[in-house]
């Protein structure tokens, strides 16, 4: 251990994040709070503030048959076999529909709390996986960043890097929230949440989370992150324990149930990150049924988080985003799916949330290669939800770039 962290001896903290030590796993815990100034933190008082909620829907939604344009007769030419027809549809207006198994969020856009902005996209998209979610998880098309985008609205909402105030649910950190001045807390299951290691590791392990100082700059941020680690995977074990809700969230939890439990045992968490991971949506055969389910799991545990939110008496608190990296291409393939395509539809729901359409739908028919055309830049969304739901003024600065908020959120 001593040879370990005397390398580290000319390491300042900003070093070390940079250096690729911004989230620090411990077997199934992933990543933990942050370094020494906070390490007590664990003990501070509740706040109740606006807390911003995303979800990413990974693979590339095909946002053609989620908010399906019935009214316009060349999605049905287009898609010959895999477009739904207007008996299977839940409709929202005269043109457009939800995909037959979206009750839940039916429900939601019908009460007046769910928005649907069109034709969301970039200029000169990627059609690769990675690429095109690092550049949404960035806010950086076409050149990324090192820093995610709400890893730099939670430093520039929270310069001291108070512990907890980003959560990511999965089994790894996701780039939008690596920051410069937090590190998330990380986890999955909750259950699970512990600190772990190789026989020969769990000493030292437990050694770095005694010390109480440092000999640098390095080491305090690791035995503050040790300690604070301790704290935080027995506050998230806690409150999972403790949690008790009626609410039904489907049959494929993929963490907003989570969320809820910590909402719910008063973490100071102002931004949570939650993926509906493994390219779930990357439908390129057979598309119909495998989409349709999806759905039905999105639909029903979105839907059922909203009302656990209500039935904590935070519905006016909690404003929840989903996005995917892209969307799929107009026409049908020959394998009775969608091969990768361009623009796609964006959600926001929430009490506070003006509900409707926004945003320009694509035409269908002129095309880019096939591709429908972008109409709203993704970076409204973000400047939407950082300016105009967390309010935090200076958007630009985070998005690196002026991208005008849409009016979603009412009042």
């Amino acid at each position: 251990m001593t040879s370990m962290f005397s390398r580290l001896g000319g390491m300042a903290r900003r070093d070390f994040l940079r250096a690729g030590f911004g989230s620090l796993a411990f077997g199934a815990a992933g990543a933990l709070t942050r370094g020494p100034a906070w390490a007590q933190t664990a003990a501070r008082a509740p706040e109740k503030g606006r807390i911003l909620v995303v979800v990413e829907l990974s693979g590339g939604n095909d946002g053609l048959n989620t908010v399906v344009p019935y009214g316009d007769d060349s999605y049905y030419r287009a898609r010959p076999r895999i477009g739904i027809k207007p008996a299977r549809l839940r409709k929202l207006d005269d043109h457009f529909a939800f995909q037959y198994t979206m009750a839940g969020l039916e429900r939601l856009y019908k009460d007046g709390h769910m928005a649907i902005v069109h034709g969301v996209g970039y200029d000169q998209p990627s059609f690769s996986h990675f690429s095109s979610m690092a550049y949404w998880q960035t806010a950086a098309p076409n050149r990324g960043d090192l820093y995610g985008w709400v890893g730099r609205l939670a430093d520039a909402m929270d310069p001291e890097g108070h512990a907890n105030f980003v959560v990511n649910i999965d089994t790894q950190q996701s780039l939008a929230v690596r920051s410069q001045r937090h590190v998330p807390l990380v986890f999955d299951d909750p259950q699970k949440f512990i600190r772990t290691g190789f026989a020969d590791e769990k000493e030292v392990l437990s050694t770095v989370a005694t010390r109480d100082q440092g000999d640098n700059e390095a080491q305090e941020f690791i035995y503050g992150v040790s300690r604070s680690a301790l704290n935080a995977e027995q506050l998230v074990r806690d409150a999972w324990a403790n949690y008790r809700t009626p609410v039904d969230y489907g049959l494929v939890r993929f963490g907003l149930d989570r969320v809820a439990a910590l909402i719910a045992a008063d973490f100071p968490t102002r931004i949570y990150y939650v993926a509906y991971r493994n390219n779930a949506f990357d439908t390129h055969v057979y598309q119909s049924d495998v989409h349709a389910r999806l759905w039905t799991y999105t639909s029903d545990h979105i839907a059922a988080f909203m009302k656990d939110v209500a039935r904590l008496g935070r519905a006016q608190d909690v404003v929840l985003m989903a996005f995917s990296e892209f969307g799929r291409r107009v026409k049908e393939n020959t394998s009775q799916g969608t091969d990768h395509g361009t623009a796609g539809p964006v959600f926001m729901i929430g009490a506070p949330v003006a509900g409707g359409q926004y945003g320009k739908m694509p035409s269908l028919t002129e095309l880019n290669d096939g591709n429908m055309v972008f109409t709203t830049d993704f970076r409204r969304v973000y400047a939407t939800a950082i300016q105009s739901w967390m309010g935090y003024q200076d958007a630009a600065g985070v998005l690196r770039g002026a991208f005008e908020p849409l009016p979603i959120i009412a009042g």
